[in-house]
């Protein structure tokens, strides 16, 4: 990709008024980032979702441009790796949710389309039973190759990455802010581990502080970039319920630990409990059974391929996925139907054992005809 491209991907962003959903919408329309800039204001007003004050701001926005050239000089100059939306190495299952940043900042070794990724989230003031139970979780995704999503805040999301990093596990820490700094600093040695051992992943351009507001929209992407949240310990009202709540809009697997009805320190995950908006765990053997990662699990498929097939109306909404194409993505198909990771994933391999639907590498999954 050119320099010229993501001057005008970065300047994209920077658009008062234009969020990363009209972004998209702009994109669809004028083809790339550049041709956005380059459209007539009368065109752009045709646009759904941009009227008369979206399309003077932009016709109005060299100042954009030249700000987003001096953050190209900091990408450059700090080895991170700009990710646009319809770039491949982009998050895939982040990417299927409908308002996924745009444009992401990485620096790290990490796959962040690996092929199973867990958030895991919680207080910043756990007790010794949090704290023991992310310990023993993390300690029993050893040798699983599960790459573990975390926000570096105090509490739960530092023990997970740092558990991570003490059981070769690859760690993405998503921060708040820009990557020309740290938050909490006192995180930072942790910080550049990770570095080394997954990344740094953010929406926010360099200079940006950590600012309340922001951390929602961090929790946006450890939700979204998942297969399965985790919530270890929260109180009953906080930032690890956002994310869950963000989770479950985007039909993400939620767990939660569950822990006594009288501490506080509880009641959050007890209460996604109660309410059906989390899983409950005890353990990593918990996880791998509902999500279907158990190998053990799969029984040898039938080289026959049946003559007469009764589907399910859950198994008939999946092969309706395929009508115009004849592969997908598993969170394409978690999109289309609407449903968790781990129920389209049961079906698929109740439909790959009827010889209706086979599985590829990277998730990808084609229908037999």
């Amino acid at each position: 990709m050119g320099s010229d491209e993501l001057q005008h991907q970065i300047a994209l962003t920077l658009i008062d008024g234009v969020g990363d959903v009209l972004s998209k919408n702009l994109i669809a329309y004028c083809g790339s980032a550049e041709a956005v800039f380059n459209t007539k204001k009368s065109s752009l007003e045709k646009i759904p979702g941009i009227g008369t004050y979206a399309s003077n701001t932009i016709i109005n926005s060299k100042h954009c441009l030249l700000r987003a050239e001096e953050e190209i000089a900091f990408i450059d100059k700090n080895d991170i790796t700009p990710l646009f939306f319809t770039d491949a190495n982009y998050p895939t299952r982040l990417k299927n949710c409908y308002d996924s940043p745009i444009l992401l900042y990485y620096k790290g070794n990490a796959n962040l389309n690996a092929i199973k990724i867990v958030s895991v989230v919680g207080t910043r003031t756990p007790s010794s039973y949090g704290k023991l139970m992310t310990e023993k979780l993390i300690q029993d995704l050893q040798n699983s190759g599960i790459l573990v999503v975390s926000g570096l805040a105090y509490g739960i999301d530092i023990l997970a990455h740092k558990e991570s990093l003490d059981f070769n596990l690859d760690t993405i820490a998503v921060l708040a802010h820009g990557l020309d700094r740290i938050y909490p600093a006192a995180h930072t040695n942790y910080a550049e581990k990770i570095i080394n051992q997954g990344g740094l992943l953010t929406d926010f351009m360099s200079g940006t502080n950590p600012d309340r507001e922001n951390f929602p929209k961090r929790n946006r992407i450890v939700a979204g970039m998942c297969d399965a949240l985790i919530v270890v310990e929260s109180k009953r009202q906080g930032g690890s319920l956002i994310t869950a709540t963000i989770a479950n809009a985007y039909n993400k697997d939620v767990f939660a630990f569950p822990g006594r009805a009288n501490e506080a320190l509880s009641e959050g995950c007890n209460g996604l409990i109660k309410s059906n908006k989390a899983n409950l765990i005890e353990s990593a053997e918990d996880l791998f059974y509902i999500m279907n990662w158990n190998e053990t699990q799969k029984s040898k498929k039938s080289d026959q391929i049946p003559l007469f097939l009764n589907l399910t109306p859950d198994e008939q909404q999946i092969i309706d996925c395929f009508k115009d194409t004849k592969q997908l993505h598993i969170d394409e198909i978690c999109s289309k139907v609407q449903q968790p990771i781990s129920k389209t994933s049961s079906t698929l391999l109740t439909l790959e054992f009827s010889n209706v639907i086979k599985s590829l590498p990277g998730k990808m999954y084609q229908i037999i005809e």
